[in-house]
Order: structure tokens, then C-alpha cells, then sequence
């Protein structure tokens, strides 16, 4: 299979036409080889226009290489400068981490599933991306030890956001995630200036969730 005219064609035919123009975040899809991200048996379904399942362990949440249309325009929503250091919630197999490696200066990608994330750490060893720190832990508390962050990037949908990640941004800094699950999620651009957090709703999507973003329980009584 031709990886480089698929790649070309996932580009030209499901990014570009879902209103994604940032010349960078269209170069990085260009460049980033999908089909070394995914589980050996679905190489050749690397571009197709749909959620990929990855291969998890010791029974964990089911977790996924996003479906590229929403992950270019999150990419693009973030509005990311190569001057950045960026935080993304979920790395998988590394495979968003190679993207903003490429519009980025730094990333740290955190990864709670200890397969995944030697999965991504040896994918991209591999292929010479050596601007991406792999490190393990649990999604919702973030990654504190390395922040603050100019960036934050939730790779999967959530129920809520915990306070820890926005104390974990750097001022100015943004933090890009999809709220809500199936066709009602939403994409949102938060901002922290000044000690406040302001939001931006922007589009409309449906992406898989990452475990460990749910709302408390509430006791009735």
C-alpha cells in the first residue's frame, strides 16, 4: 500500500475540507506516518475517516487514535507557536504527540496505560522524534512536575475538567478539549490571563472519551 498518497488523500479530502487552512498543522498531518501509530493488524486502515481502536492493557478503558478531522481542528483551534511547550492529556501511541511535536517546541505526553505509553515511547525513539517527553500517570491530575504549560491538549472528550489542569497552564496559556459525549460534545478553547479562565465554545464534533473525566455522583436521598 502507497502510505504517502493515502496520507495525501486523508489530507486533501478529510482536513482540508472541514475548514482546517493552518499551513503547519496541514504540513505536520502530511508529514506524520499515521500508519506507524496504529496496531500492526489495521496498518492498511490507517486513513480511513473514523476513530481507531488501540490495543490497551491489564483490562483498562477501551482508548483510541482520534479521527483525523476533529484532531486537525483541535490542533488548529489551539493556535500553537513553535515557541510552545505543550501538555497533551492521553498520548495513546504517540501519534498526536508527533503532530505537535511538529508545530511545537516541546510536548510532554502523558499516557495513564503503561503499554501505550511504551508503545509511543519506542514508536517515536524510532522515528527521530526527540522533542517529546513519554510520561506515565494518571489523565485527570495532569502533569505537574514539568508546567506550567502554554498549551494543554486533551486527546478524547471528558465530562469535566478538574481544576489541577488550569492551575497547570502558564498565563496566557490555553487549553483545548471536547466536552460532552456523542453528537452533543463540543469543542471549547479555554484561556488563563490574570488568575481567570475564560471559555470559547467552537465546533460541534464526536470523539471517543478518555477515561477518568466524569462528573462525581450525586446521592439522592
Amino acid at each position: 500500500m502507497n502510505f504517502e498518497a493515502a496520507r495525501t488523500k486523508m489530507v486533501d479530502n478529510q482536513i482540508r475540507t472541514t475548514d482546517v487552512t493552518s499551513h503547519s498543522v496541514l504540513s505536520a498531518f502530511l508529514s506524520v506516518p499515521r500508519e506507524e501509530f496504529v496496531p500492526a493488524k489495521m496498518k492498511e486502515l490507517a486513513y480511513i475517516d473514523t476513530d481507531i481502536s488501540l490495543e490497551v492493557t491489564n483490562g483498562n478503558a477501551p482508548r483510541f487514535l482520534m479521527e483525523p478531522s476533529p484532531l486537525a481542528k483541535l490542533l488548529q483551534l489551539a493556535e500553537i507557536a513553535k515557541s510552545d511547550v505543550v501538555l497533551e492529556i492521553g498520548c495513546g501511541t504517540g501519534y498526536a504527540s508527533a503532530l505537535l511535536s511538529q508545530v511545537a517546541g516541546s510536548v510532554v505526553a502523558l499516557e495513564s496505560d503503561e503499554g501505550l505509553a511504551a508503545t509511543a515511547t519506542e514508536t517515536l525513539s524510532r522515528l527521530g522524534y526527540d522533542n517529546i517527553a513519554v510520561v506515565t500517570g494518571e489523565l485527570e491530575k495532569g502533569y505537574a512536575a514539568e508546567a506550567p504549560y502554554d498549551v494543554i491538549f486533551v486527546h478524547g472528550s471528558v465530562e469535566v475538567l478538574p481544576t489541577a489542569l488550569f492551575e497547570q497552564l502558564r498565563d496566557g496559556g490555553r487549553l483545548v478539549v471536547v466536552e460532552g459525549f456523542g453528537n452533543a460534545s463540543r469543542a471549547k478553547l479555554y484561556v488563563h490571563e490574570h488568575g481567570k479562565t475564560s471559555e470559547r465554545p467552537d465546533f460541534n464534533t464526536a470523539v471517543k472519551p478518555l477515561p477518568g473525566f466524569r462528573r462525581a455522583q450525586e446521592f439522592v436521598f
